[in-house]
C-alpha cells in the first residue's frame, strides 16, 4: 500500500476509526488521528501503552473499517462507494 493511503484515512472528515492490517496478520486499531503521524516513507502509531509501533507501507495489506458502520452510512449517504 502507498503511505498516502494511511495519510487519506486520518484525514478523513469526520473520522472514522480504522485497523491497519499488516501482511504478518496483525492488525493495528486505528480510534482516534492524533495517534498516527505520516512521514515520506513510513507511518508511526502510538500505542494504548505509549509504545511507537513503525509501519512500513509495503507491509501493509489493508485498511479496515468496521463493517456496521459502514451499512449504516449506505442509508444516510455517508457510505463509501
Amino acid at each position: 500500500m502507498e503511505i498516502s493511503g494511511i495519510r487519506e484515512a486520518i484525514q478523513r472528515q469526520p473520522f472514522e476509526p480504522f485497523a491497519i492490517r499488516l501482511a504478518d496478520g496483525r492488525s493495528i486499531a486505528i480510534r482516534h488521528p492524533e495517534v498516527v503521524a505520516v512521514g515520506r516513507r513510513r507511518a508511526v502509531v502510538i500505542q494504548d501503552d505509549d509504545s511507537c509501533l513503525w509501519i512500513e507501507p509495503l507491509l501493509v495489506v489493508s485498511l479496515d473499517w468496521s463493517p456496521s458502520k459502514a451499512k449504516k452510512g449506505r442509508g444516510n449517504g455517508h457510505g463509501r462507494s
